[in-house]
This record gives structure tokens, C-alpha cells and sequence, in this order.
């Protein structure tokens, strides 16, 4: 049975989610505001949380950061009663799964974990599928990527990605010198039609040149493909 904890400090929403969560076959925990959620979150080996944004004591993107800062992976889902794209790309930046705007009907929370998990288990077969797909250290001119150790080096020297970044990074770099679409690569990282359209593939690919290029206004390894999408190649000698 899957473990959920819901964190949220409107009773409503707990009571609704709760009640639709179990009735699915899921065991849940609750907490009503950051901190208890933060720390449930540390102590339990939870396989899901929902995460409200604005939460007393500590707020949801203080929340998601400091959990993955303490390397906690469990995929998480953050509400919002706030509909902002910069709050949807900042939660997404500090390494949650999928982001949702209320108000929202249970049956859209559900699937959207559904496809989280689909996802996560995708990747995690992934490397038995095909010889594109393997886990063998991916080396592109100066950069080498180790996808079983989620680690990532530029000239000799280690760059912290978020899971999103990483993700992108690795999608793209076993597909070298293949342009793939804002679309393609929506679908693949974040498994859906984003609501918020193809932006947050641009601002990922932004972060990735600001930390693997030396020159963001040429970069070497990211080469864009006006008008279409992206592509990660070997940097001319």
C-alpha cells in the first residue's frame, strides 16, 4: 500500500483529499502546517506528498527545497491557490514533481500522481530497455554525466542540478544531435501537457547553459533550433 502525506492547513481540502486517497487504497498522513509536514517528511519513508504553498510556520517552497537539500526524492505535488506562473516555475525549480492551481477535483490530484509514479517507474526500467536508454557515463566533449549517481561534470568540475535539470540534461544528451521539440520535451520530463505551456522548457534550458556553458550567448553544448526546439551536441574544436 502506498504512503501519501497531505500537507495542507485548509481542513476542507485535507478532509476532501484524504477521503479520496484512501477510497483509492492509499494510506495517509496529514499535516497543518510546514514545519510538521517538513519534519513527517524527513522522519517517513512516504511514497507521495501534497504540498500547499502557502502554509503557516514554514511555506511549501521552503518546504520542497530543504527536503530535497536533505535528499528526500519522494515525488511531490504542490498546490497553490495562486495563479502565477513565476510560483509554478519556482516550485518546479526546487525539485517538485508537478505543480496544480486551486481549485482542483480529486480525480485530477489522482491523476497526476499516477502518472508521476508511471513516470518514476519508467525511469527506473529504463536502463534495461535499450542501449540508448542505458546508464553507462555519458561523455560529451568536456561533459560526463553518471546517470546512476545523479552527478554531472563540467571540465573536471561537479555542477548541482535540480531533479528537473537532471532529468533534461540526461533526456537530451541520449539523444545527441537529435533536435527535439519544447513539446517532445515537455512530454518526456514532465509526462503531461503542462498548463503552463512550453515556457518552463526554455527557462530549464536557460538554467542548464548558465551552469555547463561557458558562454550563455553562444553556447557550446545546448544549440537551439529556432522556431522548432533543442539539441545537445559535441562542442566544435
Amino acid at each position: 500500500m502506498k504512503k501519501v502525506l497531505i500537507v495542507d492547513d485548509e481542513q476542507s481540502i485535507v478532509t476532501l483529499l484524504s477521503f479520496n486517497l484512501e477510497k483509492e487504497g492509499y494510506e495517509v498522513d496529514t499535516a497543518m502546517d510546514g514545519q510538521e509536514g517538513f519534519d513527517m517528511a524527513r522522519a517517513n519513508d512516504y511514497d507521495f506528498i501534497i504540498l500547499d504553498l502557502m502554509l503557516p510556520k514554514k511555506d511549501g517552497m521552503d518546504v520542497c527545497r530543504e527536503l530535497r537539500q536533505e535528499k528526500v526524492e519522494t515525488p511531490i505535488l504542490m498546490l497553490t491557490a495562486k495563479d502565477d506562473e513565476l510560483d509554478t516555475i519556482i516550485g518546479l525549480e526546487l525539485g517538485a514533481d508537478d505543480y496544480m492551481t486551486k481549485p482542483f477535483s480529486p480525480r485530477e490530484v489522482l491523476a497526476r500522481m499516477k502518472a508521476i509514479f508511471r513516470r518514476s517507474a519508467n525511469a527506473e526500467s529504463a536502463g534495461t530497455e535499450t542501449k540508448e536508454d542505458s546508464d553507462d557515463i555519458l561523455e560529451i566533449g568536456e561533459l560526463r554525466i553518471f546517470p546512476e549517481k545523479y552527478e554531472v561534470f563540467v571540465r573536471g568540475e561537479a555542477i548541482e542540478l535540480t531533479p528537473k535539470e537532471f532529468e533534461l540534461l540526461l533526456y537530451m544528451a541520449k539523444r545527441k544531435n537529435r533536435i527535439l521539440s519544447r513539446e517532445q520535451l515537455l512530454n518526456a520530463i514532465w509526462n503531461y501537457d503542462y498548463t503552463g505551456g512550453t515556457r518552463i522548457v526554455d527557462v530549464h534550458i536557460s538554467h542548464l547553459r548558465e551552469k555547463i556553458e561557458q558562454d550563455t550567448k553562444k553556447p557550446a553544448y545546448i544549440r537551439t533550433a529556432r522556431g522548432f526546439g533543442y539539441k545537445i551536441e559535441e562542442p566544435e574544436k
